[in-house]
């Protein structure tokens, strides 16, 4: 390809969000990624503490993830996932013929002296209790009709689906075990960019793969309808890392792998994860209900400029403004009214509205809250009931 042509393509290439988790073949369409069983004990016995390598004439220290590698690989799967479809109107194809390529290049694999074909999807999963329960990405296992886990030890099961959660793209998956090895669960919010992570998975199929990176920014919001505030790395994640768990250096797990943002399809250092906290309390209802049930205050939101800042007499921009109210709904009962702006729930800060958004979503309907809000120049707070997200 010459200069010209090269430029021609790169100028024509879109830019698209793209989903990491799955090698899927039996569909030409990617997966679209989508915001909180009793919590598992999240305890490995030994918290590995890399050793940090000097790098010769720097000074700069370098983390070694060799003994995290050797105490959690094993807790993390892989995931196989198959859907039977029915194809209507599809003949056996004999070896050869043109449209039998033309359905392998859209990967479709058509059984002899059958119109059954079979979609594949590959990606990763980690291990969070004893008895098998197992954390996945949503669309790693959407639309398929049988899910296999495979150990390190080469061990495979037939999995449970127990719930997936297509808005946070979060999965739990049961499968029929004892002792096994789970991950340690840390806490998201201590990481900072700059921070080192290691990402074990499946990429391609290549089991209990390792690579390694360090935290970009956290609390990123992407422009595909979900408020998930995911931790952005620029460890390398590729189809089948989907799933997969993002270890700190403390071998602790802090987030699940799940999207990457790329012009081609493939890595090209920009990695997203969901933040652990958040797929805990996602699994946490899926165990004990199947389902996700979300709360709401009945509220349109509208992110804070400077300038809208200042018209409201505030001197910085943290916070969600309320654009308008739902007449009847927990927020107009309350009192709160278009022009307030949201400061802070149950004292938790709400710097966008984001925070607010997953806030209130991972709140139990039924529950009363307490708002701190900014009307007019002055700050108070309303105490409103919570209600289900129909």
């Amino acid at each position: 390809m010459d200069h010209r042509r090269s430029s021609r393509f790169l100028i024509a290439a879109s830019l698209c969000v793209c989903l990491a988790a799955c090698s899927r073949s039996g569909t030409d369409e990617a997966p679209q990624s989508p915001q909180s069983p009793q919590a598992p004990q999240a305890a490995a016995p030994a918290a590995p503490a890399p050793a940090a390598a000097p790098v010769t004439g720097s000074g700069v220290e370098l983390p070694n993830f060799v003994n995290l590698v050797k105490q959690q690989g094993p807790t993390v799967v892989n995931i196989s996932a198959t859907r039977h479809a029915q194809q209507q109107g599809v003949p056996n194809l004999p070896e050869g013929h043109p449209l039998r390529e033309f359905f392998r290049r859209f990967g479709r694999q058509q059984q002899p002296d059958s119109g059954e074909a079979i979609a594949a999807s590959l990606g990763s999963g980690f291990i969070i209790s004893e008895d098998g329960f197992v954390l996945t990405n949503a669309h790693v296992i959407a639309d398929t009709d049988e899910v296999i886990v495979k150990l390190t030890n080469k061990r495979e099961y037939k999995a449970k689906v127990v719930g997936a959660d297509p808005y946070t793209d979060v999965a739990l998956l049961k499968i029929d075990a004892k002792g096994l090895p789970m991950v340690k669960v840390g806490d998201p919010g201590k990481l900072e960019a700059g921070e080192w992570v290691a990402a074990i998975g499946a990429p391609f199929g290549f089991d209990n793969s390792v690579t390694v990176g360090v935290v970009s920014a956290k609390g990123r919001l992407l422009p595909n309808g979900s408020y998930v505030p995911f931790i952005q790395t620029d460890v390398a994640v590729n189809p089948g890392n989907s799933g997969g768990p993002l270890f700190s250096t403390r071998g602790e797990v802090v987030g699940i792998n799940s999207q990457i943002y790329s012009q081609t399809g493939g890595y090209m250092g920009i990695s997203f994860a969901i933040p652990i906290d958040l797929a805990i309390g996602i699994s946490e209802q899926l165990r004990q209900s199947g389902k996700v049930t979300r709360g709401r205050i009945g509220v349109q939101l509208q992110e804070l400029t400077m300038d809208l800042a200042s018209s409201l007499g505030m001197k910085d921009t943290q916070g969600a403004l309320v654009a308008a109210v739902q007449r009847g709904g927990p927020a107009d009962r309350a009192g709160i009214r278009p022009g307030d702006v949201i400061l802070a729930l149950n004292e938790q800060p709400v710097q966008s509205t984001a925070d607010l958004a997953r806030l209130i979503g991972g709140t139990r309907p039924g529950t009363t809250v307490n708002a701190q809000i900014w009307r007019s120049g002055n700050t108070g707070s309303v105490k409103l009931t919570v209600e289900a997200l129909e």
